[in-house]
């Protein structure tokens, strides 16, 4: 099967690819960054030059990559693109990866209808962004929460955007939990470190996690079966902060964790932050292992973080 990824060198493309490549499949991996070609070659793809954005930067590469699935890995969290994490001002941070599951996704779903390609598989986000009612994890009929009214609304509603747009074209949305696992972290892993990651009130607020490599194993399913709808993609543990955080300070050999009171925390990093950290849903995957018969390497957090740190 001929693959094309979206951002193939980004930090799950960068576990994903290679997986693919084993699989058999002929893999055309994009970045934007030209210096990066040589490292998706040694991926094992081909690597094209594409800016997410430009529409006909988008329809010039697919079209000549002539793929049978599109894979839209592409968002722009990272420091090159976003600078360093401003959760306090979410909106303006977010802004080139909420421009890319928006402006992008229309591009390469334009592409794919232009050129004839039968199957879409997106990126989507399920960490802490479940509905805040009822129970503490959520499956797929339950609604994402948008935040509205907060800096996180732009983001969540571009999440949305994704979910609507693929599902109207018949694709699959892949909704990942928070990735850990090589370069995932390491902006965690600096702040529990200096103690600048501490726990917000009682720390009830759930959240999911998936190693990067599960992420790109059920990736590789979602092609492969040319999966349809949308996917929960995270761990069998959903837990809360008061659980995940002292873990992870713990295995990256760090103090545990200062606790603060909501209002300073509120003051300090803003509403999102104390929303996520004492409010937040986790997710249910039994729709994925179900369906797509996807078996985890890493069925819970606490076995990959310390593995990974160790």
């Amino acid at each position: 099967m001929r693959v094309f990824v979206a951002g193939g060198s980004g930090v799950l493309g960068q576990r994903l690819v290679p997986q693919l490549v084993a699989r058999g499949h002929q893999v055309t991996a994009t970045t934007t960054n030209r210096a990066k070609l040589g490292l998706i070659g040694q991926l094992g793809a081909d690597g094209v030059v594409m800016d997410g954005l430009d529409a006909a930067s988008v329809g010039e590469a697919v079209a000549k990559a002539q793929p049978d699935v599109i894979v839209h890995q592409m968002t722009g969290i990272s420091l090159a693109h976003a600078g360093k994490p401003d959760l306090n001002h979410f909106d303006r941070w977010a802004v080139p990866t909420i421009r890319l599951r928006t402006e992008g996704t229309d591009h390469l779903l334009a592409a794919a209808e232009a050129t004839g390609v039968p199957h879409f598989v997106a990126q989507g986000y399920a960490n802490w962004n479940g509905i805040r009612e009822g129970g503490w994890v959520k499956t797929e009929e339950d609604p994402l929460d948008l935040h509205e009214g907060t800096p996180a609304y732009p983001a969540m509603a571009a999440v949305r955007h994704v979910e609507d747009a693929v599902g109207k074209a018949g694709g699959a949305v892949l909704r990942y939990g928070g990735f850990y696992g090589p370069g995932a972290t390491d902006d965690q892993l600096v702040l529990v470190r200096k103690r600048q990651f501490p726990l917000v009130g009682d720390g009830t607020g759930y959240a999911s996690w998936v190693h990067l490599d599960d992420a790109a194993s059920a990736t590789v399913l979602a092609v492969e079966q040319q999966a349809r709808g949308v996917f929960n993609i995270v761990d069998d543990e959903p837990a809360p902060e008061s659980e995940w955080l002292p873990h992870l300070a713990a295995c990256a050999g760090a103090k545990r964790p200062m606790r603060v009171p909501k209002w300073l925390a509120r003051l300090l990093a803003g509403e999102v932050v104390v929303t996520m950290m004492t409010e937040g849903r986790g997710f249910s995957n039994a729709k994925a292992k179900r369906e797509l018969g996807w078996q985890l390497r890493y069925p819970s957090w606490r076995q990959g973080l310390k593995e990974g740190l160790a």
